[in-house]
């Protein structure tokens, strides 16, 4: 019998490593980036045409490299970064595994132009499908560039399965800002389609942060800073109040390397709880450093996993050190222990002392005693057993309850007496047909007993519908701002709101592109107030809308009207007027369904009297 077992071409490993490796434009982004990193370069210009799908570049002005390098590196296997197995135990640089470049060049058209800074001319190299094209001398300046040129050119089925071009950019663009949030000391640029998108310039990471997400994160970042033996810890939390629909600005760097570990998560959020919705994810930016012998990073191709040897005392000082971040810069109200507000109507003279107040204490006091005045009694307590005295009807109270011996509550001469309130207020006509509770929950009498709305879901049960049908019937009224309202994105919340510009404009909103992410709004809906955060309100539609795409895939106006209900609706904690109430009701009830929210959440719950009655057994 024949042998079977035959060793596979480079070519073909090459393209099986691919697989893991290059799963999308975005990871080649992601290798080309951290080889940059590790070149020590100071500036780094990422190009990208259609998604990735044709050209993806990057430019650097590192270290370089020899001729012989640069043909080296595209050897499956080959790398500067570790010469041993115990190397891999004492990581600093980002990439080390030696499969990159090989993968990459296997499924695509690479271009490699590098140049030594001692060295007159540098090498150009040209790779298609793991094939040597060609190697020649050229005229470049110092540094490294890898221009990735029509990806998968030789593999159609991967290319037929990336996603629509902005899901590819938003991809990408993750991938360049978590190279930039880990090293705010180097510059970074990003383009697409030949226009800059994004430019960085070399700072600390709170700039950083601001230079990529916009100049509303400076007022919502809270420090963290803490060292212990095991782990040092830095990096910015979110205010509670900032808190998203999804977990998308979510970032861990370990030795300034990203990674995902649902259980450090776990930990930030558990430092939330109570200050946050359960159905929102805080935003965070934290970096922590560990002694690489403590942690194994050679757990996967993409290196986003790592094995921690004390995980969980990591995960304790983690959720102790967020948890005293948010205490400690005024989440919850401080108060002025320094001054007493009490005393401001007092012209006392502050050089006179002052006097504690007097309190008379009767000793001899029985609560349960004669509840008739008697001398010396306090009058505060006296006051208050009048007022329950009224409760009971004294004709029925014998001898006996009066002495204190023995209490009893007759419940004919209660009733009596409640009754008799109850009626001389209906005669009045001063019932409230509707209660506001705990500014959460309407509550209303009806036939059967007692309805409960909640006002947050029952108002966005309303607006809904409301906006359901303007974007049906496409007829909308809009309010002019007087002063038109800057806004800055980030680049995902760029490509979505782009990608359904119409339909929000159907809504209201008439919003114009200001340049680099930045938008002006000239108008908003009629029924929306102008004193809202527009920023927050714009960001709040585009998080919903995402949560709901990935929930369930739905029609975008109905996707929409569902995200801008969401956003717009009073939310817990607003108290409401009869008035209000009345009318909250009036439009929850003219509603096709007003029993359940867009999500399926309830709306009304009904205790009926023998519900009541139950708990009065």
């Amino acid at each position: 019998m024949s042998d079977i077992i035959k060793l596979l071409p480079d070519s073909v490993a090459n393209q099986i490593a691919a697989g893991e490796v290059v799963q999308r434009p975005a990871s080649v982004v992601k290798e080309l980036l951290e080889n940059s990193i590790d070149a020590g370069a100071t500036d780094i210009k990422l190009i990208v045409k259609d998604a990735g799908r044709t050209l993806v570049q990057v430019s650097d002005n590192g270290t370089g490299m020899s001729e012989t390098d640069a043909r080296m590196c595209f050897e499956r296997h080959a790398t500067s970064k570790i010469s041993n197995a115990n190397d891999l135990f004492a990581l600093r640089t980002m990439g080390f595994r030696g499969e990159a470049l090989a993968s990459i060049g296997s499924v695509a058209r690479v271009e490699l132009k590098t140049r030594m800074e001692q060295n007159t001319l540098g090498t150009e190299i040209i790779i298609e499908g793991s094939r040597m094209v060609s190697q020649t001398p050229c005229n470049c300046p110092k540094g490294t560039s890898v221009a990735v040129k029509n990806l998968f050119f030789n593999t159609p089925a991967r290319r037929n399965f990336l996603k629509s071009d902005n899901v590819e950019k938003n991809h990408i663009y993750n991938e360049f800002a978590r190279a930039a949030l880990a090293y705010p000391d180097i510059s970074f640029s990003y383009y697409h389609n030949n226009q800059l998108n994004i430019q960085t310039q070399a700072g600390n990471l709170n700039q950083r942060i601001i230079q990529l997400f916009g100049n509303s994160y400076k007022s919502r970042l809270i420090p963290i800073d803490e060292s212990t033996e095991i782990v040092m810890l830095k990096g910015f939390v979110l205010k509670p109040e900032f808190a998203k629909k999804s977990r998308g600005e979510q970032y861990f760097f370990v030795n300034n390397r990203y990674v995902r570990s649902p259980y450090l998560n776990h930990a930030v959020e558990y430092a939330y709880a109570d200050l946050i919705p359960d159905d929102s994810y805080p935003s965070f930016f934290i970096f922590l450093e560990i002694e690489p012998s403590h942690i194994d990073v050679n757990v996967h191709p993409t290196k986003t996993e790592i094995k921690f040897q004390d995980e969980k005392y990591i995960y304790q000082i983690l959720r102790a050190s967020v948890k005293r971040s948010l205490g400690k810069f005024n989440i919850v109200p401080s108060l002025d222990f320094e001054r007493e507000t009490a005393f401001d109507d007092l012209n006392f003279d502050k050089k006179k002392p002052v006097s504690p107040p007097i309190i008379n204490v009767d000793p001899d006091y029985n609560p349960f005693g004669n509840t008739k005045p008697q001398a010396g009694k306090n009058l505060t307590q006296l006051a208050n057993i009048k007022n329950w005295e009224k409760l009971y009807n004294e004709d029925e109270i014998t001898e006996k309850d009066k002495t204190g011996d023995d209490i009893k509550i007759h419940h004919e001469a209660q009733q009596t007496v409640i009754s008799a309130d109850w009626e001389k207020t209906t005669e009045k006509d001063q019932v409230q047909k509707f209660m506001h509770l705990h500014g959460r929950f309407i509550l209303t009498p009806i036939k059967s007993g007692l309805m409960v709305i909640d006002q947050q879901r029952a108002h966005e049960r309303i607006l809904f519908e409301k906006h359901l049908k303007l974007l049906k019937n496409q007829k909308v009224t809009s309010q002019t701002l007087l002063y038109p309202e800057q806004i800055k994105l980030s680049e995902p919340d760029v490509n979505l709101l782009n990608e359904i510009r119409k339909e929000i404009s159907a809504l209201g909103f008439e919003i114009a592109d200001f340049g680099k992410h930045t938008f002006i709004i000239k108008s908003i809906p009629a029924d929306m107030s102008d004193s809202e955060n527009l920023q927050q309100v714009i960001e709040s539609i585009l998080e919903n809308f995402k949560k709901f795409s990935v929930e369930v895939k739905l029609e975008t106006r109905i996707n929409l009207a569902r995200s801008l209900a969401k956003s717009l609706s009073a939310k817990h904690g607003k108290i409401m007027t009869e008035n209000e109430m009345n009318a909250l009701a009036d439009m929850l009830f003219s509603c096709e369904m007003p029993y359940q929210t867009p999500s399926g959440k309830p709306i009304i719950s009904i205790i009926s009297y023998d519900e009541l009655g139950e708990k009065f057994r």
